[in-house]
């Protein structure tokens, strides 16, 4: 769990403790306060406050020599809520809902351990409110496609430095060019893309933005340095005007004709946020995108097969013949098996 980078308020206070003692062992008060960083009398008088004002099952034992929550005292007795948390049974299906999204978005746990001490009251409620906690869960469905796994450890070293504001040297493995480089970089944020983690960073070996693969970090050390400071508006102007992930400030535009059986299904997609699209008399449709690097546009270009092509600029035109003809080639060099002649 990530420390406290300022002063918590006594409502802020009353969460930390209830999810520190949310659990089958009991917690020493010095380890409260370390937890908290709060003297040993201002814990004492949170713990008071919330065993008289909010009814919290709060037990000590003295050969344990630490506190923990009763659940058993809580069902047995006054009901214990903390203020502030006011959910209706839809906000709370709504919330769990989320969760099951955020799991497979956040596969490595380092945003979900967060909020994992949430999700279990939550589910205490609905518990208490007879509602089908399990049934919620199995009715969420998330299908992910083409991801690939990251490192917990370099995840959780580049997001705590994005959330921390530090510098990191890393070891990457860049794929575009097969080769693999050390960096000191100022991550700037985390994006999450078609199931795959990227930080879009400052590098300060090329000495420009930079927008780099997590799964392809091979080792990642957090430096005592402050980031480059940049603004997100910034960031946004350099590396969020292209196509998909590979983006910069050289955009043309890409013009692609469907046939009307793509047509439909294009019509309704979303390929980028200032695309722009219409539907011709014949029942086909033209869309055009704006990108910087064509790698990934050309990729979905390629998914569509024979039902689209590329109008302009010619380069991408080009680009696109040649590897459809290279893909025919395997096909013509293949006997009908398969099998190489």
């Amino acid at each position: 769990m990530l420390s406290a980078r300022y002063p918590l308020n006594p409502l802020e206070r009353f969460y930390r403790i209830d999810q520190t003692l949310d659990g089958p062992g009991y917690v020493s008060l010095d380890t409260l306060c370390k937890t908290l960083e709060v003297s040993r009398a201002t814990l004492k008088r949170d713990i008071a406050y919330m065993r008289d004002r909010l009814n919290a099952p709060i037990v000590y034992d003295r050969f344990e020599g630490g506190y923990r929550l009763d659940r058993t005292k809580d069902r047995n007795g006054p009901r214990y809520a903390l203020p502030g948390l006011w959910f209706s049974a839809d906000e709370i299906h709504a919330l769990m809902t989320m969760n099951a999204l955020l799991q497979e978005l956040d596969p490595t746990g380092f945003i979900g351990g967060e909020v994992r001490p949430l999700m279990r009251r939550l589910e205490r409620v609905l518990s208490r409110a007879k509602a089908p906690v399990r049934d919620v869960l199995l009715r969420v469905r998330i299908v992910g496609s083409l991801g690939r796994p990251v490192k917990l450890q370099w995840f959780q070293t580049v997001g705590a430095a994005v959330m921390a504001g530090r510098r990191l040297e890393i070891a990457y493995a860049g794929r575009h060019r097969n080769r693999r480089t050390t960096r000191e970089v100022s991550p700037l944020r985390l994006v999450f893309h078609r199931n795959n983690w990227y930080v879009d960073a400052w590098c300060h070996h090329a000495d420009d933005f930079r927008t780099f693969a997590i799964d392809a970090i091979e080792r990642a050390t957090s430096l005592d340095k402050k980031v480059k400071r940049v603004s997100l508006k910034e960031v946004d102007l350099r590396l969020g005007g292209g196509y998909g992930i590979y983006k910069g400030e050289r955009l043309q535009w890409a013009t692609l004709h469907f046939d009307a059986q793509a047509a439909v299904w294009v019509a309704a997609e979303q390929w980028h946020p200032k695309q722009e699209g219409r539907s011709l008399q014949d029942g086909t449709y033209e869309l055009r995108v704006p990108y910087s690097e064509p790698q990934e546009l050309i990729m979905d270009v390629l998914r569509h097969g024979e039902q689209v092509e590329v109008i302009e600029p010619v380069a991408l035109r080009s680009e696109v013949k040649r590897r459809l003809g290279l893909a025919a080639g395997r096909y013509v060099a293949s006997g009908a098996g398969g099998v190489r002649s």
